[in-house]
């Protein structure tokens, strides 16, 4: 079954078509994030019109490829949500005139749920097994039994982590997005020279999150070190700090410390969810999957336990239609449909 995904709920207005919920056949992405820069996070407006401007010449670049023709694709799995609502609606407007046009059935599929499936597009996972969603929106633990049995174990309680990454980086001058930028400029700091942060692992609720209580903490830390003079200011160029001598505290230690913080939080909570369950299979998916810190620690630990873990390729990191198409072939296989009543939805919905 050839099924074309569409993934319209944030800044990237993809599309892609998937055989069979793994073999991928086209996919072509366009992002609005530079577009978004000079703000430092998103702007729905922005992100809207660079939907309707791009998804038509989607369409006709998959057509391009040549790879096959539009007449010839089964299902159409599109994100409902959650996501900017008009952005989503550009992507549900374009599914559903094209399973009208075509006469061919569509399906909603959930984006979160899709950012796990990520992981299974390369390997046979097998069910059950404890799913850890870490993105600029989302971070949360699910327990999942099966294409359509998730449940929802603990989420942030304020932050999600990708939102962390941004909110810090813009502290440090970095710009946006934070994640990518903080990833790369940590990797040269040793661990005794990180800048120690806070761990909120809130006992009371074991499975939820919480950052920014360590967004605060650097904000502090910020505010100290420049009453004292001691902060390194940061070549915007090179997005590396520059080098100082005296008591100068470069950047570098600081998003190494604060990343180190937040993995670490991830990663005990990751573990003890599986732990608790009984689970020793954890999937991983969401912009923040692609964190190299997050990986070599939280496979470090999982090893330790005897626990498997997953993460997707880093192309299917990031919000892509692959995703969306691959989980939608699974509903549908399932005996899930949607009508052209179908909602864009805001909030997560699990």
């Amino acid at each position: 079954m050839l099924v074309l995904g569409i993934e319209t709920s944030c800044d990237e207005t993809a599309l892609a078509i998937v055989r069979d919920g793994r073999e991928i056949i086209a996919d072509v992405v366009s992002s609005s994030l530079d577009f978004h820069k000079e703000f430092g996070g998103i702007i729905p407006e922005i992100a809207n019109r660079h939907h309707l401007n791009y998804i038509i010449e989607g369409l006709e670049k998959i057509r391009e490829t040549g790879a096959l023709k539009l007449e010839e694709i089964d299902l159409i799995a599109v994100t409902y949500g959650p996501g900017l609502v008009g952005s989503l609606l550009v992507g549900l407007s374009c599914a559903k005139a094209l399973s009208l046009y075509l006469g061919i059935d569509l399906i909603g599929v959930n984006h979160i749920k899709a950012h796990l499936y990520a992981s299974l597009m390369q390997k046979e996972v097998k069910f059950p097994f404890i799913g850890l969603v870490v993105s600029g929106g989302h971070t949360l633990l699910a327990k999942v039994t099966g294409y359509l049995n998730f449940e929802l174990l603990g989420q942030t309680k304020d932050d999600a982590v990708g939102e962390a990454f941004d909110k810090v980086a813009k502290l440090l001058g970095l710009g946006y997005p934070g994640g990518p930028v903080i990833d790369e400029i940590s990797k040269g700091v040793l661990p005794r020279d990180y800048v120690k942060f806070t761990r909120p692992f809130l006992k009371k609720y074991p499975f939820d999150f919480s950052f920014s209580g360590i967004k605060t903490a650097v904000l502090y830390y910020l505010r100290k070190l420049s009453s004292e003079r001691k902060i390194t200011k940061v070549d915007r160029d090179k997005t590396l700090p520059s080098k100082e001598s005296g008591r100068s505290v470069p950047v570098d230690k600081i998003a190494a410390g604060f990343q180190e913080a937040v993995c670490d939080v991830l990663v005990e909570k990751a573990v003890y969810a599986c732990e608790k369950t009984g689970i020793k299979k954890l999937v991983v998916g969401g912009g923040v999957s692609a964190n190299s810190r997050l990986r070599k620690k939280l496979n470090l630990k999982a090893k330790q336990k005897l626990i498997e873990v997953i993460f997707p390729v880093p192309a299917l990191c990031v919000d892509n239609a692959v995703m969306v198409a691959g989980y939608g072939y699974q509903l549908y296989r399932l005996g899930q449909r949607s009508d052209l009543t179908l909602k864009a939805q805001s909030i997560l919905d699990f």
